[in-house]
């Protein structure tokens, strides 16, 4: 054993201090993967954890496998005087999380430490029950943009290829979402026929003008079409809608944002970089030349650009550096709008930090809100990886509190964002907490389609029906893999681990198919249903891996009821009918971003149902997603 760590189980100064300076860099060998300021965090008492720190070279920037601080080892020793020493001395925020997404302050209170919460709740400046967990929109929400009406937010974020068009968001307490509404309901409206995947309605913004509120986007064309991106604006008097029919404004870029000056003068502002052009009163035509006013602070990727004005300054936010692991936001800002945007000294100021949150990467591509009191927050893009390589959830909506450096002798300040520490994993609420419960709904008792469902690039009226409490889908002559297949249902995937079921009866055409899939696009997906092929019916699972696809599983089956379960747990996805198990998937790393390289890889793995094959037919009765916490 370690000397030092043998000393520290013998709480023996003694002992330590001889064998580091025999050695010098005893304390920062591993024993069992860890340094021996771990073992004094969590054996050692307050003496021995002063000396380790002031006496001996440990270096306190290292982590263990979970990616979790010595505080998270102070935490499990329990004593209170130890944790102060981390955390005042030392200082490990109780708010740094491991690569789980847990704090050391989540962790004490699943410990039991109690002397420890309250120490930490006094230190955050707020109890355990005030706390909220990013990301606030969990699975494929990316792109967020947010207004604020009164005391009620609205959010929009990007759908791509997805149909209804652009979801709308509400919340009260800018935690709590839910989804009222979409910026394109009508099919013949959409225009994403044949569109590849990954294209679509990217990046849209929402704002308020006049009792209206105003939702631009990009419209992403195919690479091979003349015009590849155009901007989209969209209007309604309410928030949910009904919109009115999208126009199209032929200018290029991507990532619009409206933004209304005092003047009256309206403005859209889309990369590359932050360029802008004037808008007309109804936001339906281009009335200027395009203009950049300033390219960006990081120089690569300059993209999603919002104005705010404060204080008689234009404050510019822009999204940088690509929406990898390195994305960022950065501000700059003017006196007037046309005029030279000056970078914030603090930039980025957001962007990923491993050491206070390696649970939340790719930070970036955010927009602010004011509260109705005067403070500040920011909603903006992030993702989390599985097993340290994989977005599989897709880019999902964090949020975090800005705050403005006092401003002096006309200067208006400059934000910073979560104290300059990367995204937040645990924060106080901003707000009173109201609960909004989304539309989860399991079973088809309703008229419609539940909102929580989407379908790819339109929705035929006669391909979904809904009758008897069941939801029929009529099989086309299109598989999952061709971008002209319209017979999928699917819904985001919000969990990395969790239980999809559904109870339903298939009635496959020869040589059509139905039941579940696990979808990331066109070109990345599994199917786990029921076939019909020369007269005999069987359960498959195919499977489609960039430009291969191959049939992993095939027996022969009777009847036409089915129960069909699939239990996910992270890459791993088990797959059952009738309560017998049929397949097991080990690596379904496919389904993200990362999976397959391929471009245009920005959604998230869905999961739902299908019915292919002219002829064939399936009617669910029941659809359940149950997520592990």
């Amino acid at each position: 054993m370690n000397k030092i760590v043998e000393g520290i189980l013998n709480n023996d100064i003694n002992m330590i201090d001889k064998a580091r300076r025999e050695n010098p860099q005893l304390p920062n060998e591993r024993e069992q993967g860890l340094t021996a300021v771990y073992y004094a965090a969590k054996y050692g008492n307050l003496e021995v954890n002063r000396f380790m720190i002031e006496k001996t070279m440990s270096k306190l920037n290292m982590l263990d496998d979970k990616k979790r601080s010595v505080l998270f080892y102070a935490v499990e020793g329990g004593d209170l005087e130890v944790c102060k020493y981390y955390v005042e001395r030392v200082g490990h925020s109780p708010l740094t999380c491991d690569i789980d997404g847990i704090t050391a302050f989540e962790y004490a209170k699943q410990l039991g430490k109690e002397d420890i919460v309250k120490y930490f709740e006094e230190y955050c400046g707020f109890k355990y029950e005030e706390g909220y967990k990013n990301p606030i929109r969990r699975g494929f929400f990316p792109d967020p943009s947010i207004v604020r009406v009164g005391e009620d937010y609205y959010m929009v974020n990007s759908s791509f290829v997805y149909f209804p068009c652009i979801p709308i968001s509400h919340s009260k307490d800018l935690v709590n979402w839910q989804v009222i509404g979409h910026a394109i309901t009508n099919p013949d409206w959409a225009e994403l026929e044949g569109l590849d995947g990954g294209r679509g309605y990217w990046a849209p913004d929402i704002s308020y003008y006049k009792g209206r509120f105003y939702i631009c986007a990009t419209y992403r064309n195919n690479d091979n079409e003349k015009l590849v991106r155009r901007q989209m604006v969209t209007s309604s008097e309410k928030p949910e809608g009904p919109y009115d029919k999208p126009v199209f404004i032929d200018v290029d870029g991507i990532d619009p944002s409206i933004f209304n000056d005092d003047d009256g003068n309206r403005y859209m502002v889309l990369n590359r970089g932050a360029s802008i052009f004037r808008l007309s009163e109804d936001a339906k035509e281009r009335v200027s030349d395009v203009t950049l006013l300033y390219y960006g602070d990081n120089k690569k990727a300059s993209e999603g650009p919002h104005i705010l004005k404060k204080d008689g300054w234009y404050y510019l936010f822009q999204a940088e550096g690509g929406t990898g692991v390195n994305h960022m936001i950065s501000v700059s800002r003017s006196r007037e709008l046309y005029g030279i945007y000056e970078p914030c000294p603090f930039n980025p100021v957001m962007t990923y930090k491993e050491l206070h949150s390696p649970y939340i990467r790719r930070c970036g591509h955010g927009k602010p809100v004011m509260t109705p009191d005067g403070r500040w927050f920011i909603v903006y893009l992030c993702g989390r990886l599985l097993d340290e390589k994989y977005t599989v959830l897709g880019r999902e909506t964090c949020l975090d509190e800005l705050v403005w450096t006092p401003g002096t002798d006309g200067d208006g300040g400059w934000s910073i964002i979560n104290k300059g520490r990367g995204a937040s994993a645990f924060a106080k609420y901003p707000l009173k907490k109201h609960t909004l419960k989304d539309n989860t709904d399991e079973d088809f008792d309703g008229k419609e389609i539940p909102s929580v469902w989407y379908s790819l690039r339109g929705r035929n009226e006669d391909t979904f029906k809904i009758e008897n409490s069941r939801l029929i889908i009529k099989g086309g002559k299109e598989e999952l893999d061709s971008t002209d297949c319209g017979s999928v249902l699917l819904r985001r995937q919000e969990s990395f681990d969790f239980t999809a079921e559904a109870e339903g009866e298939i009635y496959p055409a020869e040589g059509g198919s139905g039941g579940l899939t696990c979808y990331y696009d066109e070109n990345s997906f599994f199917t786990f249903g029921i076939k019909k092929e020369e007269g005999k019916t069987y359960v498959e699972v195919w499977e489609k891996i960039g430009y291969n696809k191959k049939l992993s599983c095939r027996e022969e089956i009777s009847g036409t009821g089915f129960t069909f379960k699939i239990i996910t747990k992270g890459l791993k996805r088990s797959l059952f009918i009738n309560g017998r198990s049929v397949y097991t998937i080990e690596d379904t790393s496919y389904l993200s971003d990362e999976g397959v390289e391929l471009p245009k890889r920005f959604t998230g793995a869905m999961v739902g149902m299908y019915c292919t094959g002219e002829g064939s037919k399936a009617e669910f009765e029941r659809f359940k997603i149950t997520a592990e916490p």
